[in-house]
């Protein structure tokens, strides 16, 4: 779980963790926090690690999929800290792991309400379509965070996990896939922010549109 000041939101997710999943580890990856949501997360239960420098929530994810490679995980379950991805569906992600290596919590695969407009649902339409193709199958939210893999894949995260700009979503995509690795979605309902303030307007949701379709254009072309 990277996290990035939010400390008026990660209690409560970890708590709602604990009772979903009783036997999980919590890994929490600071990314350079200025409030407390270092002392929060470990008064809460959860395992802390705190980057040097503020690397973004690539970086921090490759940190955690380290983490899980050097102490042995068959599964890592990665979320945000908003409390914006409901745990309930952990178990339903873990037991889709039987038919495939990555497994993405998807918000317009007909559960819940979440909704986007303008260019930032264009951008998410023109990835999902160019990433349902390349994947080999019907992807309908590709920049979701919420995602679970297994051994294999947490070891070749942990390697490559990319740490730029949507390339912890465009491009795990694609790296992956291009691996070898089976990519399947379930259907996951988002929950409103549960503390912090989102950063969207509508000059970010067309720089969002922009740079969407650069990272998925550098996707294609890296090797």
């Amino acid at each position: 779980m990277p996290a990035w000041n939010e400390s008026a939101s990660i209690t409560n997710v970890i708590k709602e963790i604990q009772q979903q999943v009783p036997a999980t580890d919590i890994l929490v990856v600071d990314d350079c926090s200025d409030d407390d949501t270092v002392s929060v997360a470990r008064a809460a239960g959860a395992k802390v690690l705190r980057l040097p420098y503020n690397l973004g929530v690539g970086g921090a994810r490759r940190l955690g999929y380290r983490y899980a490679l050097e102490n042995d995980y068959d599964i890592a379950v990665q979320m945000d800290a908003d409390g914006q991805h409901d745990p309930r569906y952990i178990h339903d992600m873990m037991a889709a792991l039987s038919e495939s290596d990555l497994v993405i919590g998807a918000r317009f695969a007909g559960e819940g309400q979440y909704k986007v407009r303008g260019p930032r649902q264009w951008a998410m339409r023109l990835l999902s379509y160019a990433l349902s193709a390349i994947a080999g199958t019907k992807l309908t939210d590709t920049t979701s965070g919420y995602r679970a893999c297994n051994r294999q894949l947490i070891a070749f995260y942990s390697r490559r996990y990319p740490v730029e700009y949507l390339g912890d979503t465009v491009d795990t995509i694609v790296q992956a896939k291009r691996a070898g690795f089976a990519i399947r979605q379930i259907p996951v309902a988002m929950r409103p922010r549960q503390g912090g303030t989102p950063s969207n307007s509508p000059g970010k949701a067309l720089i969002y549109l922009l740079r969407s379709g650069l990272a998925l254009l550098l996707a294609l072309v890296r090797r």
